[in-house]
């Protein structure tokens, strides 16, 4: 699975129209923004309106924002409580985390998240400065019993030296300014790797 991840901006519409572009080629958009609520509604209806499929929306954290679109993908902040609290109330809602240890991993799937996104596994702009996930952490991460997705620094080049086990990837930067064509390129490459 391709999650593409907005970076933590207000987006514009032509940020917007980027994704509905790509959309074909992604398996999900999370909606990862600084923005209200009324503001976010409708950037959400501009998608919808506009083409791109309501079932890869993915909202971060508003179960209001979920609720009222009647969406069916949430993420949260790594050991959320509410994420937990919601996955049990709402069992046929996908509910992912962010993780960034073997121990948040471990608690998400003892709550029956559905998957986690860890990393960063290769060097990346948003992380600037600090260390990528070393191999034995990665090793101890795709141990788990539940899927686990890669984040940080993922493109073309870095996905073919990524250690196996994942089960998908998510990016901010590349499905920010990749077009379709080099999307195909990444998921020829993903497919060779699974």
């Amino acid at each position: 699975m391709f999650i593409a991840i907005t970076p933590y901006q207000v987006l514009t519409e032509i940020d917007l129209n980027h994704y509905i572009e790509i959309s074909e080629s992604i398996d999900l958009l999370l909606l990862r923004v600084p923005m209200d609520h009324e503001s976010l509604c409708i950037s959400v209806d501009y998608l919808i309106h506009h083409g791109f499929p309501k079932d890869k929306l993915m909202v971060h954290s508003d179960i209001t924002l979920l609720k009222k679109y009647d969406l069916t993908f949430i993420h949260f902040r790594e050991n959320d409580e509410h994420a937990f609290s919601f996955k049990q109330s709402h069992p046929h809602i996908s509910v992912s985390m962010s993780t960034h240890s073997s121990e948040s991993i471990q608690r998400a799937q003892k709550h029956g998240l559905d998957f986690v996104c860890f990393g960063h596994v290769f060097e990346t702009a948003s992380k600037d400065g600090k260390r990528p996930r070393s191999n034995e952490e990665i090793k101890r991460a795709v141990a788990h019993h539940i899927p686990i997705y890669a984040i940080g620094g993922i493109h073309v080049h870095t996905i073919k030296h990524l250690p196996p086990g994942f089960k998908g990837i998510c990016a901010i930067s590349f499905f920010r300014k990749a077009n379709i064509q080099e999307i195909k390129s990444l998921r020829k490459v993903w497919q060779a790797y699974v």
